[in-house]
């Protein structure tokens, strides 16, 4: 991983708000859950850029980062060529 990338997550995680972050293969949450939202934002990138492609074909534009809010955490999503990253964030604290 470049050092910068390192960084910028080292410096991301420290923020009390950030529960957690999904970088493609490195899960940095805990067990099952973890895995689950892995899952679900890979699903989520999917379907958000097959809808783009299905309204504005397959040259149109390309999904850089999108934020879902619930009640309770807001999921930031940035999917790149090389990996995905889904940072959750306790908005509340």
């Amino acid at each position: 991983m470049p050092p910068e990338l390192e960084q910028t997550l080292a410096l991301m995680t420290s923020h009390r708000s950030v529960l957690g972050y999904l970088l493609i293969t490195r899960i940095i949450f805990e067990g099952e859950q973890g895995r689950r939202y892995a899952a679900v934002v890979s699903r989520i990138v999917e379907v958000v850029q097959a809808g783009l492609w299905e309204v504005q074909g397959e040259d149109g534009d390309e999904v850089r980062f999108m934020r879902i809010r619930t009640k309770r955490h807001e999921i930031m999503i940035s999917p790149d060529d090389r990996y995905i990253l889904a940072v959750l964030h306790d908005p509340g604290s």
